[in-house]
């Protein structure tokens, strides 16, 4: 088969008109592959170690901090099993969500937690949309706080570029891979780790050329601070995408006043405030709607949380306080404002569909079951609708309303 016909089938696919001729927009959760043992974890962390081993030992930190998060419908799953991808994707669909964007672990080569990508290119199934995101960063001990102890690390060079563009070309032809304008679709999650990310990105352009793939739509990641300083354009990509929380604006933490430490030094205030950073979910979603726009195309993205005290024991990122409500109202404004910037450039992204360490999950938890999945929904399916309210009367969302 030639690669014109190969990649026939997904160009048509996406490029595929909403029959309603309503504004279209389509949801990508970032997918975290990390459950089910690999040799490289249990040499690393032990013996049939998974994210789940970080979940199940998360502690509350402080009165009313909501830890562990343990999950519900789906249970404590394992990856090796084609009938948890084939849940997942009957759930995200049900939901609303257009596909998942697999976290890619590339280091020369060398390829980590790549096993359930590989069924799904492998089966065909489950029928589900997908793209892949290069989580390009070295693999160290942060998460027991040995930062420089290195486990793997991330080696650039002309040649492994080559290899790479080699090997994505073979999953780009899948007829479930996203495009954008019928371009696929590509993230790279530290665009800035890059020592000449231009040389990269047109490497991996040309390349793409040459093997018939056609033209390729790449997006830099905006998640630390530096990779919020240069716009996409400068660096070889097409766009960015605004990883949420964006940590730059996250306002003031909880109980780091002078008189909250005084009291904690006396034991009249929880020591957890101390030894993480806590924030306030609603203060900062507030914060993130009153950015300045960017000059340059930045795909817009909603988290439902975030609490990584699973992974750290201290020095912890929590945003504390979130409901499917206020998450909700969020993921509405953004959807209300967003315009796509042009032919298939209609993506916004959830961040995340499964980071259950980083207390970050649309998959249900005991405490809340579907109802962060629901809020999803019900905004979705009331995207290409125009709300009409009464002038003077009182808002429905709890963002407008506080």
């Amino acid at each position: 088969m030639s690669w014109a016909n190969r990649f026939k089938g997904r160009i048509d696919r996406d490029d595929e008109e909403d029959p309603a001729g309503s504004l279209r927009i389509r949801t990508l959760a970032f997918y975290l592959p990390q459950f089910h043992p690999i040799p490289e974890n249990n040499q690393w962390w032990g013996e049939g170690f998974t994210e789940w081993t970080n979940v199940t030992r998360a502690q509350p930190q402080f009165p009313g901090h909501y830890q562990p998060h343990l999950p519900a419908d789906l249970g404590f799953y394992d990856l090796r099993l084609p009938e948890t991808q084939f849940a997942q994707a009957a759930m995200a669909r049900e939901y609303g969500v257009y596909g998942f964007c697999y976290y890619h672990y590339w280091f020369n080569g060398k390829r980590l937690l790549h096993r359930p990508l590989d069924t799904v290119l492998r089966s065909g199934a489950p029928d589900f949309p997908f793209c892949l995101c290069w989580a390009n960063e070295n693999w160290t001990r942060a998460w027991d706080g040995h930062e420089r102890e290195i486990l793997i690390e991330q080696k650039y060079s002309h040649q492994d570029d080559l290899a790479h563009i080699r090997w994505l070309a073979e999953v780009f032809h899948d007829p479930r891979y996203i495009s954008v304008d019928g371009k696929p679709l590509f993230l790279v999650y530290r665009a800035n780790r890059f020592p000449d990310a231009r040389r990269t990105t047109d490497t991996w352009r040309e390349e793409a050329a040459r093997l018939g793939v056609g033209e390729l739509y790449l997006c830099k990641v905006e998640s630390l601070p530096d990779e919020r300083q240069e716009p996409p354009e400068l660096l070889g990509f097409d766009a960015a995408v605004d990883f949420q929380p964006d940590w730059r604006n996250l306002g003031r933490p909880i109980g780091r006043d002078r008189i909250s430490r005084m009291m904690s030094g006396l034991g009249l205030s929880s020591p957890g405030y101390q030894r993480h950073a806590v924030y306030d979910y609603e203060t900062v979603v507030e914060g993130m709607l009153r950015r300045k726009p960017v000059s340059y195309k930045r795909y817009p993205c909603v988290a439902p949380s975030w609490d990584n005290t699973a992974r750290r024991q201290t020095g912890a990122c929590i945003l504390t306080g979130s409901t499917p409500e206020l998450y909700g109202s969020w993921l509405r404004r953004v959807v209300e404002g967003f315009q796509p910037f042009g032919p298939g450039e209609d993506l916004i992204f959830l961040n995340a569909w499964n980071e259950w360490a980083e207390g970050n999950h649309l998959e249900p938890c005991q405490k809340w079951g579907r109802r962060y999945l629901e809020a999803t929904r019900d905004v979705l399916s009331t995207a290409s609708r125009k709300v009409q309210t009464t002038p003077g009367a009182p808002s429905s969302d709890p963002l407008e309303a506080a």
